[in-house]
């Protein structure tokens, strides 16, 4: 049971990249997002974004004890969290580019209350931070394509 806990937190495999495996992993949403047609259905999109989150709560929390909290082999936070940015975004590659952006910005500089939501206990706190990265970056990519700056 732990591998299968294991291979979700690694997103299938990218966490073990040494370097980036949260830009990967993200990116890898992308194209999932712009190549599917879970992208054009919202409710696939809402329950497939449920689905990640509740098991990537699950997974990172059971990994804890092997990999430690938050390690940097759990990426499905990165997964979620690129998930939430591009909820009914109109599929356009440049919005799919802009939402990646916009979302590592926020992933990794953690403002606004991001770096304070890692602090919750086990998966919680793994997931919570990326969660937030991921609404920021919705709210900004909405009003950019609201306000058509491209």
């Amino acid at each position: 049971m732990m591998g299968v806990q294991k291979a979700i937190a690694a997103a299938g495999g990218i966490g073990y990249i040494r370097k980036g495996a949260g830009s990967v992993a993200a990116a890898a949403y992308c194209v999932i997002w712009w190549s599917t047609p879970l992208s054009t259905i919202p409710i696939l999109q809402v329950t497939a974004t449920l689905l990640v989150l509740a098991a990537g709560i699950i997974s990172a929390g059971a990994v804890e004890k092997d990999w430690g909290h938050d390690s940097n082999r759990i990426v499905i936070d990165e997964v979620a969290g690129m998930m939430i940015t591009l909820l009914f975004v109109p599929v356009k590659l440049q919005y799919a580019v802009t939402g990646f952006v916009l979302f590592r910005f926020f992933d990794i500089v953690k403002p606004l209350g991001v770096k304070t939501a890692e602090r919750l206990p086990g998966g919680w706190g793994v997931m919570a931070d990326d969660v937030l990265a991921g609404i920021y970056a919705r709210v900004l990519l909405q009003l950019i394509i609201a306000i058509k700056l491209f």
